[in-house]
């Protein structure tokens, strides 16, 4: 659509999540190309030229797309499996099925991912993928077709593993790059997909896995790899007491000081769960504007315990919302996470106001778009900003008798999504996407999950 097509969405209600948080009870929305030209209360202005499409919105709160900033797509065909299980126990269970991942899985695993996420209010969506075992074909070029056909934007976290067993870590040594190919591999993905424009689709992250996973060579190097190009940096951090207790035997010191020694803090870094903090791990995480992506139905699943996300919002720190691979949180859906992180925070005596509604919308929208580096472009309704954008149907059963449109999205069952917007392109209608065929993806990743486990069975 070009810039001088518009489409008119009018009488929802909209919650913008900018810095006022303002929010009308009937208003307007005016999308002109990839961005949004205007919005406000009441109808829209008279002798708008070009307009292709309106939409009576009745009935609809309209939001920011939501802004995922973790997952691991690979684990959707190994859904289901060691769900008895804590984290280290988790992967000691999967690394050896995860490892025989090739192209064509993943692939499907990211259509799968993706096809979850956008069908239930992504905009923003990103993969975290470290497992790149040897002779698996392109498996980064995989993921990233995959975001393109279905629409959403998106950011690859290149990850990257270099301790492997023989080093004390705990994936098969098959399934763990040289620090020189991992260093490489990341390079050569930053130079062919990254793209810094301000409506860019495709961007890149340098993501070393975790500090149980890889040496702290490849943290260094990966940190100077990444600022030298520019990019963003993710990796996981303090998500369980174990993974503590192993940074203080083999470093002399917790999760937060390693990261800060090898120049893991910054405004460009975000970490997954970061769930184990005390308050000089917040501080310095609030004082280098580190971002934290809170993942609070894995963080459950695995039994891993409840981040301080209040006290990381009162600090300053940036946090978002992420789903983490599905076979640490098998629906697959951010949206739930605004209820979970909301209930999951409030666990605990006098504790019934820790997270409200509209902080909850605020983690899935803004506070990951900042934690991506993209609060400027998305997660917010603003004229200027990118047409990434949600109109959830709140009229129903589920949802009519609730007054307040934020309460009803966040409190209420997940909501159906009449349209989802990205870049001024609708890819969802009526919950069901527009740019891919949902039915012959679950095909495939039943068939892919299939062949996986038979590859790993007679391993």
């Amino acid at each position: 659509m070009s810039a001088a097509q518009r489409i008119v969405i009018e009488n929802c209600a909209i919650a913008t999540v900018d810095a006022q948080d303002t929010e009308y009870a009937t208003g307007h929305i005016v999308i002109a190309g990839n961005r949004i030209e205007s919005l406000g209360p009441g109808a829209a202005p008279d002798g708008l030229t070009g307009v292709v499409r309106r939409i009576d919105a009745t009935g609809h709160l309209a939001t920011p797309g939501l802004v995922n900033t973790h997952h691991h797509f690979y684990q959707w065909i190994t859904r289901g499996m060691a769900t008895d299980h804590n984290l280290f126990d988790w992967l000691v269970a999967l690394y050896p099925t995860w490892a025989r991942i090739d192209e064509a899985m993943c692939y499907s695993a990211a259509q799968g991912s993706l096809a979850m996420m956008a069908r239930g209010g992504v905009t923003t969506a990103m993969d975290h993928h470290y497992v790149y075992p040897r002779g698996a074909g392109d498996l980064s070029g995989a993921i990233i077709r995959a975001a393109q056909e279905t629409g959403v934007r998106f950011t690859l976290a290149r990850g990257s593993m270099d301790r492997s067993e023989k080093d004390g870590g705990l994936p098969p040594d098959f399934a763990v790059e040289t620090l020189e190919g991992a260093l490489a591999g990341t390079e050569e993905t930053i130079d062919r997909y990254h793209d810094a424009s301000f409506d860019a689709m495709v961007q890149i992250a340098a993501a070393p896995c975790s500090p149980f996973s890889i040496s702290t060579e490849l943290l260094r190097h990966g940190a100077e790899l990444a600022r030298r190009k520019g990019v963003r940096m993710h990796t996981h951090g303090s998500e369980t007491v174990e993974e503590e207790k192993w940074c203080h035997e083999l470093f002399g010191m917790g999760p937060t000081d390693y990261f800060e020694s090898t120049g893991w803090l910054g405004e460009d870094v975000w970490m997954a769960h970061c769930v184990h903090m005390n308050d000089s791990d917040i501080e310095a995480f609030a004082r280098t504007r580190t971002g934290v992506a809170h993942c609070p139905s894995s963080n459950a699943r695995l039994a891993a315990g409840i981040a301080r996300v209040p006290d990381m919002l009162a600090a300053g720190v940036p946090v978002g919302l992420g789903v983490d691979g599905t076979a640490s949180n098998e629906s697959g859906e951010l949206h739930t996470e605004l209820r979970n992180a909301l209930l999951i925070n409030r666990l605990g005596a006098h504790r019934e106001s820790a997270l409200n509604a509209r902080q909850a919308l605020r983690l899935g929208t803004y506070g990951g778009a900042q934690v991506l580096g993209r609060a400027a472009e998305i997660g917010s309704l603003e004229s200027g900003k990118l047409a990434d954008l949600v109109l959830w149907k709140l009229d129903t059963l589920a949802h009519a008798s609730i007054a307040d449109p934020v309460t009803a999205l966040v409190f209420g069952a997940a909501a159906p999504v009449t349209a989802s917007f990205v870049n001024g392109r609708q890819i969802v209608a009526d919950s069901r996407l527009t740019t891919v065929d949902e039915d012959a993806i679950a095909r495939s990743t039943r068939e892919e999950a299939r062949r996986l486990a038979r590859i790993a069975a007679g391993a």
